[in-house]
Parts: C-alpha cells; structure tokens; sequence
C-alpha cells in the first residue's frame, strides 16, 4: 500500500460536489478528508486554479499517448479489410466463406479474454501490461504477412484478437480511475475517436504501402501488414516509458498533485479513490448487476455495426465502381466526419449529463445512413448513406462506454463490468464479419439490413430501455425506497456499497 493510501484509507468520503443527488434532507458532515487536503485554506477560485492545472496535467500525460495507442490497434485488426481489395483472398486462395471465417475467428478470443484483462491490468500495472500486449500483437500482426493459406491467416488472426483484448476496456477502465464522472466522457469519445480516424489513416496508408507490391517477393498486401506490424512492436517498447500507472503509484505527480485526484475521486463518491484487493464477490456483484446486461446489450448494437462497417467499407466503396486505391481513399471522408462527430457527442454528453439522450439521438443517424444504403442504388446516395451510418455509429461506442462506467462504482467491479459488456459486444462481430458475403455484391442487402437491426433494435431499443430503467431507479433513492440498504451499516460501509450506495444516482 502507498503513503499516499496509508493517509487517507481511514478517511471518511468529502461532501459531493453535486449536493442535488443527495438524498432530501441529508447533509454531509464535515470529513477528516480536509485534513489532508493539500489546497486547505485556499479560496475557491486558487482550488479551481489547481483543478485546472491538474486537469491539463492529466491530459497531456495520458490522453495523447493512449489515443494514439489505440489508432494503432484498430488500424491492425481492421486493415484486412484493405488488404483483400489488393488480393489477399486471391492470393491465399480462400473462398468467401472462409476469408469471413478469418474475420470471425478474431472476434471469438478478442471477446472471450477481455472480461480478464482488467484484472491484469489492475494487478500487473498499466506500464507494464500495456507494452507486453502491444509487443505481442505486433509479432502477431507482421506474421500475418507471411502466411501463405487460409489456415496460418486462422492462427494469426487468433492469436491477434488474444493479444489485443486488454487495450479498449483496459484504457476505458483506466482513464475512469483518474477523471470525474462529468469530466470522463469526452475524454473516451477523444481516446475512441482513434479508431475513426485509423479508419480515414488506414485508407491512406493502406492505398501507400500497397505500392511496394512484388518488393522482396511480397505483394502489397502483405507489406501492409508487415509494416505496420513492425512498427506496432517498436511502439509497444516505447510505451513503457510512456504509459503511466494508476494515481496512486503515477510517478509524474507530485504527493499533492496525488493528493488532489483522489480527492477529486471522493468527491464525485467513486471508490477508484480507495485501495482494493480483489475478490470474487467484485466479479460476481458486476455478473449480477442488471446495468451489466443492459449496456451489454446497447454495446452490442453500436459494436456489432460499427464491425460491419469498417471491414467491408472498402468493399462496399467498391462496389460503387472505383478500384482498389481509389476504394480506399474514399473511404478516408466518412471516418474523419465520424471522429469530429465523437468528440463533439462527447463534449455534449459530459455538459448536459444526458448520455442515453445523446445515444437515442445519434443512432437515428445510423438508421436513417442504413436505410439509404439498403433501400437505394445510386452510387451518390449510398456514398452518403457510409457518412450517415458513420456518425451513428462511432460516437454512440465511446458515449456507451462513458455511460455504463458512470454507473458502475467500484475499482473491481467497474473493471469486470466494462469487460463484460465490451467483451459481448466484441463477440458480435462475429455476426458482423459474416454478413457481407460476396455472393451479395453488388448492393450487400443481407447484410446492411442485418446492421440496420442491430442498431434499431440494440443501439436505439437498449438506450431507450435502460434510461427508463435508470430514471426509475433514481426515482426510488430519491424517495427514500433504497435507504434500507444503508441501515445498520457504518459509514466506511455505506462508502463501499459503490453503485448501491442510496444517494448514488444514476447518469441518464
């Protein structure tokens, strides 16, 4: 335990900052906390002043770094898609069916390994765990390159989605330990926003690496990855200089800057301030929990399109009547609209505090881009269908994320929530890389009827289910329903009730 944890372990939770979400008639008595509060005495303009510094500290340190970290995963499990237009499935000699299969078979050990990667994270430290993934899915990814049938493209891809199952929950859950709760939002859509923009860059690196075709014998795709494999495994050393631990062990913070995260953290009542050990009861509270399934189930509307879309928007592009390097320059536009579009939904959301409106909202967005794309022949309208299901899609996978940590507390519990639900939706794409199959060229029905469902009934369904359900829970603690959860408890115990704390309310 650190000097920092042995300060404040006894030391009773801070006034939240927002009073409005405290029962009626409560009021919070003064904590030891302001003891240790290296800004006691300051007036709260000095206090905010070092709020702001810290926050911009913060930023700098980590958002940079992890965003960019997580471009390159996404540019290393969707680039496929990029490859088989400059033949990779010729080559190999693969059927439909089976270049489909390679897709799937990522999505099986990426989804089934994610609920477990938090726990790691957690227990082997960010700096350390994060460097070891990335230096073992970049070998994986440069072998990829030199596979010469179906069957060792199956154990790369495997092996892929094994090593880069810890890096989107494993972030998410790390940056939730450090920001409040109406300061995380737009940190994830900017952090997510990486995969749009792998998208709009995987284009343009795809369309310049395949050039080197015939080079050492090797054919454009596989330079593609080859390339980018090497230099995922250079930037997986790297990281371990760059990736920093959780802010009680963060070695760019002074003691009073560690001072201040936590208590930041206590005042927005999150347990991320406190020390904890693991235990089964943190995996089984997170299984129980109804908020689990329903974000799992929202997660898996945006996820499983949002898969769809960027392995086969190449593809679709195509189909429109454009060759290979063309494809995949247009394909640059809908993922620069949608990375816009992600920070901005998640700037809004963190204002307005109304994440489940904002994921209503947007969805329709993809609704109506599906719509044109299953419903019209023209390349124009198609074209513009891929912007529309883009803004739809990218912005509601980090504003869901946001939303489900929102309303989970407790160090372990959130860890093993956010791998459930992004582990389940993982596993859709496993649907996902089987829906557009050649046999449907040109107008790929099946399958962007498939992806319309999936984000009515999922994304837009499940966001408007589980707001009523969140709003009718709040409802309850407001007049007093949960307060037998409290009695007879002390208040170190209220605290680590987490989520079931009775003057825990939901984000809507």
């Amino acid at each position: 335990m650190s000097t920092l944890e042995k300060g404040l372990e006894d030391v009773s939770p801070e006034r939240p900052s927002d009073e409005k979400n405290a029962p009626e008639g409560h009021e919070y008595p003064p904590t030891a906390t302001d003891i240790h509060d290296p800004d006691a005495g300051l007036s709260e303009e000095e206090r905010a002043a070092h709020d702001r510094k810290l926050l911009w500290k913060l930023d700098v340190k980590l958002i940079p770094w992890l965003s960019f970290l997580y471009l390159i995963s996404f540019l290393d499990r969707t680039n496929i898609g990029n490859a088989k237009i400059d033949g990779l499935q010729e080559d190999l000699h693969m059927t439909n069916g089976q270049y489909n299969a390679t897709l799937s078979i990522f999505f099986v050990s990426y989804a089934l390994f994610e609920p477990l990667t938090n726990v790691l994270l957690k227990r082997l430290r960010p700096s350390i765990f994060i460097p070891i993934i990335m230096v073992l899915w970049g070998i994986t990814m440069t072998t990829m390159g030199l596979v010469h049938n179906f069957s060792g493209l199956m154990a790369a891809r495997w092996w892929l989605g094994v090593a880069e199952a810890g890096l989107f929950p494993g972030v998410n859950y790390y940056l939730s330990c450090w920001y409040k709760r109406s300061e995380f939002g737009i940190r994830a859509a900017i952090f997510f926003s990486a995969a749009a923009l792998a998208g709009s860059f995987g284009g343009l690196l795809a369309a310049a690496i395949a050039q080197m075709d015939g080079i050492g014998g090797k054919r454009g795709w596989a330079w593609i990855f080859i390339l980018e494999g090497l230099a995922t495994i250079v930037v997986g050393i790297i990281s371990y200089w760059m990736v920093h631990d959780f802010p009680d062990e963060a070695r760019f913070l002074t003691p009073d800057d560690r001072a201040r995260v936590i208590r930041r953290l206590r005042a927005d009542k999150q347990s991320s301030a406190e020390h904890e050990s693991f235990q089964m009861s943190y995996f089984w509270a997170s299984v129980k929990d109804w908020k689990t399934w329903c974000f799992a189930i929202i997660y898996m509307g945006c996820d499983g399109a949002l898969y769809a879309f960027s392995l086969f928007l190449p593809s679709i592009i195509a189909q429109l009547g454009y060759k290979s390097t063309t494809a995949n320059l247009l394909s640059v536009p809908p993922y620069a609209a949608a990375a816009v579009m992600t920070v901005f939904i998640g700037w809004v959301a963190d204002r307005t505090r109304q994440r489940g409106l904002c994921n209503i909202l947007v969805s329709l967005l993809g609704i109506v881009g599906f719509s044109m794309l299953l419903g019209s022949a023209k390349p124009g309208v198609q074209y513009a269908g891929t912007f529309l299901g883009a803004l739809g899609i990218y912005p509601c996978i980090a504003n869901t994320i946001s939303w489900a940590s929102n309303n989970v507390e407790g160090v372990y519990k959130r860890g093993v929530t956010l791998g459930f639900v992004i582990g389940w939706g993982n596993l859709n794409g496993v649907v996902s890389s089987n829906i557009y199959r050649g046999q449907d060229k040109p107008r790929y029905k099946p399958g962007h009827g498939t992806v319309l469902a999936y984000l009515l009934v999922f994304l837009f369904g499940g966001s408007v289910m589980t707001r009523v359900l969140l709003a009718n829970e709040n409802k309850k603690r407001r007049n007093g329903e949960r307060d037998h959860w409290a009695e007879g408890k002390s208040e170190k115990e209220v605290e680590m009730l987490g989520d079931r704390r009775p003057d825990f309310m939901y984000t809507l």
